[in-house]
């Protein structure tokens, strides 16, 4: 019996993909509302990508790209060194929220959608993260 080839085929993620159907409007929302540095911007192809430190946030416009719209629903959690006071930041541009800031035992997060409804949360660990292999 051959052991099983435990190499991983997958060793990091490059970008994540948010479909925005009114593509400038969301290159304004990431870039000046968010406050991310934009390092791709092909307008013609409906295509950006923003900087977040550790994950490229790539926009897409669907129709430009001859794939279906589908609006992202699993939450793309963003750093912030203090959840309230990036919330308040946010709110003053515009941003709403939805409910109050939870407090997870281990984290605070708030959750939002950008402009085009894509699910997006403010994320900041305040204790150590405990995994399987602790």
């Amino acid at each position: 019996m051959t052991a099983p080839d435990t190499t991983s085929l997958v060793t990091g993620v490059d970008f994540v993909a948010q479909m925005a159907k009114d593509f400038d409007r969301a290159v304004v929302f990431y870039g000046e509302t968010l406050g991310l540095p934009r390092s791709v911007h092909i307008p013609d192809r409906g295509f950006a990508e923003f900087e977040t430190g550790n994950l490229t946030i790539s926009l897409l416009d669907p129709a430009k790209m001859g794939i279906e719209h589908s609006t992202g629903t699993n939450s793309i959690a963003l750093h912030v060194d203090d959840v309230a006071a990036a919330r308040a930041t946010l709110e003053s541009r515009g941003v709403e929220f939805h409910g109050e800031i939870l407090d997870s035992g281990v984290c605070h997060m708030t959750f939002f959608n950008d402009s085009e409804g894509n699910a997006l949360m403010l994320h900041h660990r305040y204790a150590p993260r405990q995994t399987d292999l602790d």
